[in-house]
């Protein structure tokens, strides 16, 4: 997929978000979501933080304080975000929507699964649709996939082959894990929400493989 038919889904996937967000209770912004430790408030103000690149010294501080662990300290940014007003939080999704701002170590590839992941982070929990283009998906997959530590094990897919059944779509090779595009992208990326809707003889050691990272 190219950059600007992936920055178009971007913003789609940022409005569809604020649009379910600000339909939310206050009890629902509570719910945990399908991001480990993260309540839905605490993913829509990750999703609304990234368009705002922070100063390098601000993320040298939080680096220190997180004592250089990437995901620690994403962890203790997005928590701290996440005290503002709900209201501001989907505000600035709509308002930054557009934007092709970005973080200082990531590009618009990331940020496709990234968004993606974390819109239904925050969907499926709350029994709500978030729709996405297959194609997209399918990007992202390939994309998540690839991405390894400070964020995921490098080798998770090692001897893995993945085949959508619902498009053409197949990446790796080894034992297969077969199923719907979305829920080999939500596996990829660590979530067993939709492991119900997988098969296949690599099924048990991707999940193995997950448990032991986390």
């Amino acid at each position: 997929m190219d950059r600007e038919t992936s920055w178009a889904v971007i913003e789609q996937q940022r409005l569809a978000i604020a649009d379910l967000l600000a339909g939310l209770t206050p009890e629902e912004w509570e719910t945990p979501s399908l991001c480990a430790n993260w309540r839905v408030r605490d993913v829509a103000a990750h999703l609304a933080l990234t368009p705002q690149p922070m100063p390098v010294r601000t993320l040298l501080t939080a680096g220190l304080r997180a004592r250089g662990n990437y995901n620690r300290m994403i962890d203790q940014l997005t928590v701290a975000y996440a005290n503002h007003p709900v209201s501001e939080l989907v505000s600035q999704l709509r308002r930054d929507a557009a934007s092709r701002r970005l973080p200082a170590p990531t590009n618009y590839r990331n940020i496709l699964f990234d968004v993606i992941v974390h819109g239904q982070d925050i969907a499926l929990p709350l029994r709500r649709p978030l729709p996405v283009d297959s194609t997209a998906v399918a990007a992202a997959t390939a994309r998540a996939a690839r991405i390894g530590r400070p964020v995921w094990d490098g080798h998770r897919l090692d001897g893995i082959r993945l085949r959508a059944t619902d498009i053409d779509w197949a990446l790796g090779a080894g034992r297969e894990i077969r199923g719907p595009i979305m829920a080999l992208l939500l596996l990829v990326t660590g979530r067993t929400a939709l492991r119900d809707e997988l098969t296949g003889d690599g099924l048990d050691t991707m999940l193995t493989r997950i448990t032991a990272h986390h």
